[in-house]
């Protein structure tokens, strides 16, 4: 199962506004994703409760993974969106 890590850029971290915009664009795979921060258990990313509760951030990082046909290209699009601050 590919993975990837990625730094929260917004200020806020990943709270309302990033939070929102980033399971939405989970929401748009056509894979199922993953999310945790540390070794804490992984959650479903399209689930704004589970990433609001991560409670992660700016600075922290965060580890995304996915499984099947176009997961690799799904994790790099989710990686360049939380490493870009979207409260800018």
């Amino acid at each position: 199962m590919p993975e990837r890590t990625a730094t929260i850029a917004s200020s806020v971290g990943l709270h309302a506004r990033p939070a929102t915009l980033f399971v939405n664009a989970v929401n748009e795979q056509k894979v199922p994703v993953t999310i945790r921060k540390g070794d804490g258990p992984a959650g479903n990313a399209a689930s704004i409760l589970t990433v609001m509760a991560l409670g992660a951030a700016q600075g922290e990082t965060v580890t995304l993974a996915a499984e099947g046909e176009g997961a690799d290209e799904a994790l790099e699009n989710l990686v360049q969106l939380l490493e870009t601050d979207l409260d800018a």
